[in-house]
């Protein structure tokens, strides 16, 4: 079946049922034209008319396709909610491309450096070229499903199915063997409402970065998990007095930060679903000045701290992230005190039920999350089987802390890795050193996307967009198995996407997004893209 005939057949049927809805006795539908935008309709009128139509149906036939694609758009979507501009056809082409042209790079102030770090206009690198017209290119479909996806009634996410028979299976049992290529859909659902809670995470701090309080607002994306502890980050490193400008925000040099929380699922519905009551640990990305001074400092040093006898056998990790892991602040606990005390307290609340500990995170919170699953492993003796999500994480330790997790037994680590995303390679682009075992190697199974298989995402986004969480989630939802395209019925929103990407996105989406209401310039507005609940997190402080 042709689009046309498609097109042609839905607005039909469209008519049919409000015909009927409003006469329930008629029994036979009135004779109907063809619509005007047809173009087989008008390519037999116009072939009927003339005498010698075997040379000219096929140019006719190839301008009414042009126009149907031109107006696909209005015959699937909802009318825009944004007027457009009037004047002459060349007059709106001529305005179009000098808004293009004067129209600045407008980046969110929480996000402009990050941002800033698109490179790939001005320094060459393996990978990336000059933008061209083909990459601006968008198929009808796309287009279709575009404005599905940023209409005001995005479609809800697809339902949830029974996963309890097979939950230690998508929880790491066997290395998620035959479950990441192709990808199981029951599977990808989990890994996107696990990265949604570090978007909460983000947001949470974010919103209000200097927030000291007893009590701190996050807005979860599950209201079948409730938040239980507020947890804190503390580097070893002060900002030194030089450093420090008049103007520059106080949480952006403090030494202690809010980095997560504790999550328990409480909904007795939600642990029939998945078989087993789930707790989650959630660990946000580098944010603050000190986050960044600790992910440079990448040199090994032992995972129990003492300096004695630490050989190439012994598990070492780099010391940045040891640091921000062990530290205690002054008005706070270490982040290993938090979680350990937290998940040991959970695990006598819920004793005698099935239980699993799912730590998630992104950038320096995956490298984190090993740390605690490696800590729960070692120090909590009947500890329930533990899952480590890292999307974007960053190499931790050597081959000896791999092989402490390796034979753990409870530990299984999933990393997601983006194509091209840079900090999945680090650390480890130094010099070789004399022992090889004290190179820095990653840990657990991979699942490999590709920013290059998005319909709506430029082939070539710089790194800041590789590393973007959001666009993490949004290859995840497309992805199907290595080779295939982009998955037809993805149904995650591209609001936020377009609100955080916007200079990566093609600017076909970002036009038609302004055409149906959505501003790419605003800031990004979780309520809208996902469904949250409200409730407060409690502070150990």
């Amino acid at each position: 079946m042709s689009i046309a005939a498609a097109v042609t057949g839905t607005a039909t049927a469209a008519v049919h049922v409000a015909q009927r809805h409003a006469s329930p006795a008629r029994t036979t539908a009135p004779r109907r034209e063809q619509s005007p935008l047809n173009p087989n309709s008008q390519a037999l009128r116009a072939a009927s008319a003339s005498p010698g139509h075997a040379g000219g149906s096929s140019a006719a036939a190839t301008d009414g396709v042009r126009t149907h694609i031109a107006n696909l758009d209005r015959v699937l979507g909802k009318p825009p909610q944004v007027p457009r501009p009037t004047g002459s056809h060349a007059t709106s082409k001529e305005a179009q491309a000098q808004s293009s042209d004067q129209e600045p790079l407008n980046l969110n102030v929480r996000h402009g450096l990050l941002n800033a770090l698109n490179l790939s206009f001005f320094v060459p690198m393996p990978g990336m070229r000059a933008r061209t017209a083909a990459d601006e290119h968008m198929s009808p479909r796309s287009l279709m499903h575009m404005q599905q996806l940023l209409s005001a009634d995005s479609p809800r996410a697809s339902p949830r199915s029974t996963i309890g028979p097979r939950w230690r299976s998508l929880h790491g049992e066997g290395g998620w063997a035959g479950l990441l290529d192709p990808l199981d859909s029951d599977l990808r659902r989990e890994l996107l409402r696990y990265g949604d809670f570090v978007q909460a995470a983000y947001q949470a701090f974010q919103s209000l970065p200097t927030a000291s309080a007893r009590h701190r607002g996050l807005m979860l994306p599950d209201r079948s998990y409730r938040p239980t502890r507020s947890l804190f980050a503390t580097s070893a490193l002060s900002m030194p007095a030089w450093a420090r400008r008049p103007n520059t925000p106080e949480w952006l040099t403090q030494q202690s930060n809010w980095i997560g929380y504790v999550a328990v699922c409480e909904s007795e519905r939600e642990v029939a679903r998945m078989g087993r009551r789930d707790i989650a640990i959630v660990l946000r990305g580098t944010i603050t000045c000190p986050e960044w001074a600790e992910n440079l400092r990448a040199t090994l040093v032992p995972l129990d701290g003492e300096t004695a006898d630490a050989g190439a056998e012994q598990p070492k990790v780099a010391r940045g992230f040891r640091s921000l892991y062990k530290t205690a602040g002054e008005k706070v606990r270490s982040l290993s005190e938090d979680v350990m005390d937290e998940v040991r307290r959970l695990m006598e609340k819920y004793k005698g039920e099935e239980l699993s500990i799912t730590v998630v995170g992104h950038s320096l919170g995956g490298a984190l999350a090993l740390l605690v699953a490696d800590e729960i492993a070692s120090t909590v003796p009947d500890a329930p089987p533990v899952a480590v999500v890292s999307f974007g994480g960053p190499k931790v330790g050597n081959a000896a802390f791999v092989e402490k997790l390796k034979e753990s037994g409870k530990v299984n680590v999933l990393r997601i890795v983006n194509a091209g995303d840079m900090v999945t390679k680090v650390p480890g682009v130094a010099p070789r050193l004399p022992l090889s075992r004290e190179q820095y190697q990653h840990v657990g199974a991979e699942l490999r996307i590709d920013s290059k298989n998005s319909p709506c995402l430029r082939p070539d986004v710089g790194p800041a967009s590789r590393h973007d969480l959001e666009a993490y989630l949004h290859l995840i939802d497309g992805f199907t198995a290595t080779g295939s395209p982009f998955r037809y019925d993805a149904r995650r929103s591209v609001i936020r996407l377009l609100q955080l990407q916007k200079g990566n996105v093609k600017k076909e989406y970002v036009k038609r997004a302004r055409e149906l209401g959505v501003d790419p310039a605003a800031p990004a507005d979780v309520g809208r893209s996902m469904a949250y609940g409200n409730c407060a997190v409690a502070s150990p402080s």
